[in-house]
C-alpha cells in the first residue's frame, strides 16, 4: 500500500472515493479521509453489502433472494493501475475503482468488473489479449426537472438551439467550446484517453472516440467519462444524458465496440495474415458475434428505452449480419490496414455497462473461435432490407439469456441469475407506469 500512500501525500489528497460500478454502470462505494484510507484497505476495513449488486435502476430489489448472503458485506480491494484525481472538487481528491472479494479471499462473481476479468482470462490462457476501442455517444439537453416534460436541446453560445441536425458540424460543436474544453482538461487530470470528438446526427450530441488499448482499462475510463461528461455538463448548466433514446425523432445514442486480438508474445493481430487476409480466426470471432449476440442482447439493451434505439434509418443495427464499411449492419469490418484488423460491433447503447458490454461481445467471439463458427459472407448494400433478428423488448431478451446455456458458462451463471433477476424486476416497475402516450391516445377514445 506505499504507491497508495506516497501518491495521495504527493497530491495533497484529502478523500478517497473508493468506487464500484453495480449492474447498471452506477458508481456505488464510500468516500474515506486520506489519512485513513490505507490502513482501512490493508485491513480490509472497505465493506458494502453485496445487495448492491441487485439494486436495481430505481433503487428497489428482486423479491427473490438471488444470492445465497445477499444481505452479507462483501470486502472491497482498490486497484492501484485505477487511483486518479478527480479534478471537479474545491478539495483535493481522489478516486479508486474497487475489485470485489467474500471473507473467504474468492472474488464476488456477480460483480462486473468481475465478469470482465473471468472472459479476458480466457483469451489470456491462450497467450491472447484482446484491444477494444469504445466509441460512445451522448446528448446534450436542457436541464429538465420535469419528468413528464420532453428533453430539450440546450442554448449554445449564440443563445439559439441547435436545429436541422448538423451532423460532423464543427460550428455546432464550438457552441460548447467551455464545455468541451473542461471535459478534455478533466480527462486529461484523470488519464483518459479520449481521441477524437465530433458531432453526430441528433441535435445536440455528440460522440467521443477513445484510443484502443486493455479491455479492463478501457471499460474502467468509459466507466469514469461517463461520470465525467455529466459533472461537466451540470457546471455549465445543461445535461448530459447516455440514455439509449431520449428524444423521439432523434437518433439514439449508441457504444460502439472495436475489437481485435493481438498474440501476447509476437504482438501480431491475430484477426489478419501478413498479406491482409482476413484469418480463420477472424472469421470465426464473426461467427460467434453473429450466434450469439442475440442472446446476449440483455448486456447492449440493458434498460426498458434501449430497444427505442434500434430501429431502422438512424444508423442503429436490426440485426447481426456483418459486412465491410457498412453502417447498416451489426457487425461493420472497416476498412483499415493488416495491423488495424478489427471488428465494430454496433448493437450496444450508450447506456450499456461498459464492463458488461465488453464481456459480452468477447465472450460471443471467444465460442465463435472455440466452435469455430463461420460467419457466412459480408452483405453489400442495406441491412435494413433484411430482417429485425435482435430482441425487440426486455422480456425478449431476457428469454434469450435464459435459454444461452454456453453463453451463461461463460459469463458464470450466478451473475446471470442476479442480472437476470434485477433486469426483471426493473420490467415489473415500468409495467406499473402508464404514459402520457396512452393519456392522451386512449383516455377519450376507447
Amino acid at each position: 500500500m506505499s504507491a497508495f500512500s506516497e501518491w495521495i501525500r504527493a497530491h495533497g489528497i484529502t478523500e478517497v472515493e473508493c468506487l464500484v460500478p453495480d449492474m447498471s454502470g452506477v458508481a456505488r462505494g464510500k468516500i474515506v479521509p486520506a489519512h485513513k484510507f490505507v490502513s482501512i484497505a490493508e485491513n480490509r476495513g472497505l465493506r458494502l453489502p453485496e445487495s448492491i449488486f441487485v439494486q436495481t435502476i430505481t433503487g428497489d430489489y428482486p423479491e427473490e433472494d438471488v444470492t445465497s448472503v445477499a444481505n452479507g458485506d462483501i470486502y472491497l480491494r482498490p486497484d492501484p493501475e485505477s487511483l486518479r484525481q478527480v479534478p471537479w472538487y474545491d478539495e483535493p481528491t481522489a478516486c479508486v475503482i474497487n475489485d470485489c472479494f467474500h471473507v473467504d479471499g474468492r472474488p464476488v462473481e456477480m460483480a462486473p468488473r468481475q465478469v470482465l476479468k473471468r472472459v479476458l482470462s480466457l483469451y489470456h490462457g491462450k497467450g491472447w489479449q484482446p484491444v477494444v476501442a469504445p466509441e460512445l455517444e451522448f446528448f446534450l439537453t436542457k436541464q429538465n426537472t420535469d419528468s413528464d416534460y420532453p428533453l430539450e436541446a440546450p442554448i449554445g453560445r449564440s443563445g439559439r438551439a441547435e436545429t436541422g441536425r448538423p451532423a460532423y458540424g464543427v460550428d455546432a460543436i464550438n457552441e460548447f467550446d467551455p464545455l468541451f474544453d473542461q471535459i478534455y482538461s478533466y480527462c486529461e487530470i484523470q488519464r483518459l484517453e479520449v481521441d477524437t470528438l465530433s458531432h453526430e446526427a441528433g441535435n445536440a450530441q455528440m460522440e467521443v472516440n477513445f484510443d484502443h488499448g486493455d479491455a479492463l482499462e478501457l471499460a474502467d475510463q468509459t466507466f469514469l467519462f461517463k461520470r465525467t461528461v455529466r459533472q461537466v455538463a451540470l457546471r455549465h448548466q445543461v445535461y448530459a444524458t447516455f440514455m439509449a433514446k431520449p428524444m423521439q425523432n432523434e437518433p439514439g445514442s449508441a457504444m460502439h465496440i472495436h475489437q481485435s486480438l493481438v498474440d501476447t508474445e509476437s504482438g501480431l493481430n491475430l484477426f489478419s495474415n501478413a498479406d491482409g487476409t482476413d484469418t480463420a480466426m477472424f472469421r470465426w470471432f464473426i461467427g460467434g458475434l453473429r450466434k450469439y449476440l442475440p442472446a446476449a442482447m440483455l448486456l447492449f439493451a440493458p434498460n426498458v428505452n434501449s430497444f427505442r434505439r434500434l430501429v431502422p434509418d438512424f444508423d442503429a443495427p436490426i440485426n447481426v449480419h456483418w459486412g465491410r464499411d457498412n453502417r447498416t449492419v451489426g457487425l461493420r469490418v472497416p476498412e483499415s490496414g493488416a495491423a488495424a484488423r478489427r471488428v465494430e460491433n454496433r448493437l450496444a447503447g450508450a447506456d450499456a455497462n461498459p464492463y458488461l458490454a465488453f464481456a459480452g461481445s468477447l465472450a460471443c467471439g471467444w465460442l465463435g473461435i472455440q466452435q469455430k463458427i463461420d460467419p457466412g459472407e459480408p452483405i453489400g448494400g442495406s441491412g435494413y432490407t433484411r430482417a429485425h433478428s435482435l430482441p425487440r423488448h426486455l422480456p425478449d431478451a431476457l428469454e434469450k439469456m435464459k435459454a444461452a446455456k454456453a453463453l451463461r458458462e461463460i459469463l458464470g451463471d450466478e451473475f446471470c441469475e442476479a442480472y437476470m433477476a434485477v433486469k426483471e424486476t426493473e420490467w415489473d416497475a415500468y409495467q406499473r407506469v402508464v404514459s402520457s402516450w396512452e393519456r392522451e391516445f386512449l383516455l377519450l377514445n376507447v
